[in-house]
């Protein structure tokens, strides 16, 4: 009689070479069997040493606190991507280097855990534990897994749940990272907890209107170089403006015009484009004067730009004083 093979399959196809025990799957792999035994820690060290694969163990609810997962002597940690480790009791766990891409790590307990330059892309981190874990050099991917979900649903309140779902990851992310130092990831969780909190909202809505031009201005206070970018377009926009209505320099009309050389022209340019830097910096020398309508647009560019250097100072001393 042809001894049963474990049926398990990873998403990229990798099969379990192990006998199937109950239900068509190893002991590994069986997700109905809760593992519960004394020596639990021992087996899974024993087995990770063999370097045969790990994808995909269903460890639902064990107790794994301390457990060596570290592959010494090797530059890749042990695969444990798409392994379930809901609620598993991972405190103190050593998985350095550890690859647990498409992991189910939902309220599992990584206190104080080393999960440094581990690969936690597309993992599941709902309710997961994190606090005094190593951190450092983790691999986190670019969206959570709930965001990946969201944008791919179908069902508005799916959707809706799973953009507040990850709101909850992405801000717990932030917390951890932020209370180990890592401030810039901490950063990043911190816009992207922000991004999902506006995709909750109505969609023509005036507060997620008011979310996505503070994200596009600054990405919530963490890309300072936006405003600098908003501050440069800002400023050849008035001057454009500025070259096509005219200003006034000591009686003489600078303007755009059709008649008038490239170099006339050029000359009028620059100028305008010096009483953009100046009305938008709010200094206003008093050298050159708006005319017409372009009074209304000098009016305009000063508000927007006192504004928009008051936020640069808020955002540049927020990301250095970290």
């Amino acid at each position: 009689m042809t001894e049963e093979i474990c049926r398990y399959r990873s998403p990229e196809g990798v099969a379990c070479a192990h006998s199937a025990l109950h239900h068509g799957f190893c002991f590994w792999h069986d997700t109905e069997q809760i593992k519960t035994e004394p020596d639990l820690i021992t087996n899974l060290e024993t087995r990770a040493r063999t370097d045969l694969p790990m994808q995909g163990f269903s460890l639902r609810n064990a107790t794994l606190t301390d457990v060596n997962l570290v592959h010494h002597g090797s530059k890749s940690g042990y695969d444990l991507s798409h392994c379930d480790f809901y609620r598993a009791d991972m405190q103190l766990a050593h998985l350095f280097n550890a690859n647990l891409k498409g992991a189910s790590l939902m309220k599992a307990d990584l206190r104080r855990a080393n999960l440094h330059c581990a690969n936690l892309e597309g993992a599941n981190l709902l309710g997961t534990r994190l606090e005094e874990a190593r951190l450092d050099n983790v691999h986190w991917g670019h969206y959570v897994m709930q965001e990946n979900l969201a944008l791919k649903a179908t069902n508005k309140v799916e959707r809706l749940d799973y953009f507040e779902q990850a709101e909850e990851v992405y801000r717990n992310l932030r917390r951890v990272l932020e209370a180990e130092g890592l401030f810039e990831q901490a950063g990043y969780f911190f816009r992207r907890e922000m991004v999902m909190r506006r995709m909750q909202m109505p969609l023509f809505s005036i507060p997620r209107l008011i979310s996505k031009l503070v994200d596009l201005f600054c990405g919530y206070g963490e890309r300072p170089l936006r405003v600098i970018s908003f501050s440069i377009v800002l400023i050849l926009s008035f001057a454009l403006l500025f070259f096509i209505n005219g200003v006034e320099d000591r009686d003489q009309l600078l303007q755009l015009s059709l008649s008038a050389s490239l170099e006339n022209n050029l000359y009028a340019f620059t100028n305008c484009l010096y009483f953009s830097v100046v009305t938008f910096t709010t200094l206003g020398y008093g050298d050159i004067t708006p005319v017409g309508v372009n009074r209304l647009f000098a009016a305009t560019e000063a508000f927007l730009g006192s504004f928009t250097l008051a936020l640069f100072v808020v955002v540049f001393v927020k990301k250095m004083t970290r």
